[in-house]
């Protein structure tokens, strides 16, 4: 919350009121990511449009004047940006989420008649090329967390924290690839949500609705395994320990300075192990998931298991992250069907 506050204190006063007005259906990452993607429009509106103007002195008016052009030249420019020195390049999913945003956006004002239409309504979100499917293979998987166990490849600087933190890690890197859930999901995870009796924990979907997953055995172990380490981190006073309590956090998963871990702090985790196990794949959390998810759907052949366990809410979208699935079900479904009964005679 206090990053979200930061943003919106450099942004115009009536931006504040979209964001109370959709915080009981969203959740703060959600937020987070709509105060990112619209701090980037305004800088963009102010460099290219309104260039008299400084960001919070914008008002509803001037985007009133805005076309469906004017969104375009938008996409346009996030091909390659620069903010504070530092150049960016927004490909078509990035796009297609800040446009999503805007959308979001203008439709709240156009609905309290604030806006006279939602200009956003009017461009196209740009078309998604499919890209091969990344995930690792068994092989894969256990020599990812074997280097998470043991690192015995990292350089010293590495292995010296992977020596504090392996347990951390494990544990992290095993809940990825044991239940399949997201990052943002993930970073969002309290001690209290977890019933270790039952093998069950309590998760805050996107849109904010919970939903109650279990994971085995072996992802019961590596928790447990961390939690008696980090109980003995801050019983004992370690400086890790020491950051932790003093931070009040109830979060399962601490950063190395014993704050809640951030997406990017996961993400950058999850880099270091994963590009020496396999550095031809580009893997991330969201890869890990998809490793799930494929060796779900081969363990049980049931696409809508898979869909139900992920937390998508159409079976399709299912399908579109996992090709292979949709090519095994085609496969299957080639010898379901016996046209001609075999004519031997029943005994």
């Amino acid at each position: 919350m206090d990053r979200l506050n930061e943003i919106l204190e450099t942004l115009p006063d009536f931006v504040k009121e979209f964001f109370i007005g959709v915080q009981m259906r969203t959740t703060v990452l959600t937020r987070l990511n709509y105060a990112y993607d619209l701090k980037i429009f305004f800088r963009y509106l102010v460099e290219k449009k309104y260039k008299n103007l400084d960001m919070r002195e914008i008002v509803l008016a001037d985007l009133e004047k805005l076309t469906a052009f004017d969104i375009e030249l938008y996409l346009d420019y996030l091909s390659l940006y620069s903010i504070d020195g530092k150049t960016y390049s927004c490909e078509e999913k990035a796009k297609e989420r800040k446009l999503s945003s805007l959308r979001s956006f203008f439709k709240y004002f156009f609905k309290k008649d604030k806006l006279s239409s939602n200009v956003c309504a009017k461009v196209d979100l740009p078309k998604l090329h499919e890209k091969p499917i990344i995930r690792l293979d068994t092989d894969e998987v256990d020599a990812l967390l074997s280097e998470a166990e043991n690192g015995k490849n990292l350089t010293p600087r590495q292995k010296h924290y992977q020596n504090i933190y392996a347990k951390r890690d494990t544990a992290i890197l095993t809940l990825f690839l044991g239940t399949g859930i997201r990052v943002s999901e993930l970073v969002g995870l309290n001690r209290k949500d977890f019933r270790m009796e039952n093998n069950s924990f309590t998760v805050t979907r996107k849109g904010g609705n919970k939903a109650i997953l279990y994971f085995s055995e072996e992802v019961r172990s590596a928790l447990a395994t961390y939690l008696d380490w980090l109980d003995a981190q801050t019983a004992e006073n370690t400086p890790f320990g020491k950051k932790v309590r003093a931070s009040h956090s109830d979060a399962l998963f601490f950063s190395n300075q014993g704050t809640r871990f951030s997406v990017r702090g996961i993400q950058v985790l999850v880099k270091k192990y994963s590009q020496i196990v396999t550095p031809l794949k580009h893997i991330t959390p969201h890869k890990l998931r998809s490793t799930f998810g494929t060796t779900l759907y081969h363990e049980t052949q049931d696409i809508y298991v898979v869909a139900d366990v992920l937390g998508h809410s159409d079976v399709n979208t299912t399908k579109k992250h996992y090709a292979q699935m949709s090519e095994d079900i085609r496969k299957k479904a080639a010898n379901a069907v016996v046209l001609h009964k075999s004519d031997t005679p029943k005994e």
